[in-house]
């Protein structure tokens, strides 16, 4: 019984308290996750974009022990734009928006990685479509570049795995047109909350 004892803590030992995986340079890891993108309110003066969940993918890789390189991609997100004034669904749009940041791993505890970083990204649209009261117009959104940031937690659960919680601001104003006339910018500027599960190699 003694034995059994001992062998059932040992276990949850190794559970609770995963062995610690120091970063080092040349490691890589690679997320898979979800991610809710929230657009910024009142992003245009007379529709707006709704927030929406998608299908998120990373990668990074660590040219030192506390400073990685990480390219951001995922799934297209799809969109609802609605009318300000009715919050009636008048379009919608896919997009793709890979993010390449520099983030920095400060070394504070063994099995737990906070992490922080800026970068830049560049977000394509496509598949808009109109309905509604712009049903039959033609809705064009133009790619976008900005700035990114990034924030979050890795935390170790058994080697090689980890999970990771993120939390990333991504700037993005897409100039809209409608039937080939401007409309200007719909300035989105996302906040995005993630999770995912990382591979460590």
């Amino acid at each position: 019984m003694e034995t059994r004892i001992r062998i059932a803590a040992g276990i949850l030992a190794a559970v609770l308290c995963p062995t610690a995986m120091a970063y080092e340079t040349g490691d890589w890891i690679t997320r898979l996750g979800a991610h809710w993108v929230e657009p910024k309110n009142h992003n245009h003066d007379v529709v707006g974009v709704e927030g929406t969940g998608g299908i998120t993918a990373s990668a990074s890789y660590f040219v030192a022990p506390t400073l990685a390189v990480d390219l951001l991609v995922a799934f297209p997100f799809e969109h609802d734009i609605t009318l300000n004034s009715t919050d009636d669904k008048v379009a919608s749009t896919q997009h793709l928006p890979p993010t390449l940041s520099l983030v920095w791993y400060p070394d504070v505890a063994k099995t737990w990685h906070p992490f922080v970083g800026a970068g830049l990204n560049y977000t394509t649209f496509f598949q808009e479509k109109t309905q509604g009261a712009l049903d039959g117009a033609k809705l064009k959104l133009d790619d976008s570049f900005g700035v990114a940031a990034v924030a979050g937690l890795d935390i170790d659960i058994a080697p090689p795995l980890s999970l990771s919680f993120d939390v990333r601001y991504i700037d993005i104003d897409a100039k809209a047109h409608l039937d080939g006339t401007s409309i200007g910018k719909v300035k989105i500027d996302p906040i995005g909350f993630g999770i995912s599960v990382g591979y460590r190699f």
